[in-house]
């Protein structure tokens, strides 16, 4: 049986921590910012962590 491919687009966008949780940054982050407030601006700064399902899916396409 081959081995299963790791998906780059994934590895790219994602981060494992040590604790096992997937850590990406959030969207909204590119352009567009007039129309937003501070702490909109300031909130996307932060990292989203996910956990779970998620972080499980995550990690076995990235084929860790």
């Amino acid at each position: 049986m081959p081995k299963m491919k790791s998906r780059g687009s994934v590895k790219r966008r994602f981060k494992i921590s040590k604790s096992g949780k997937a850590i990406s940054s959030r969207s909204g982050r590119g352009h567009m910012h007039a129309p937003k407030n501070g702490k909109a601006s300031r909130g996307k700064r932060k990292k989203l962590v996910l956990e779970g399902t998620w972080a499980t899916l995550i990690r076995n396409m990235m084929g860790k």
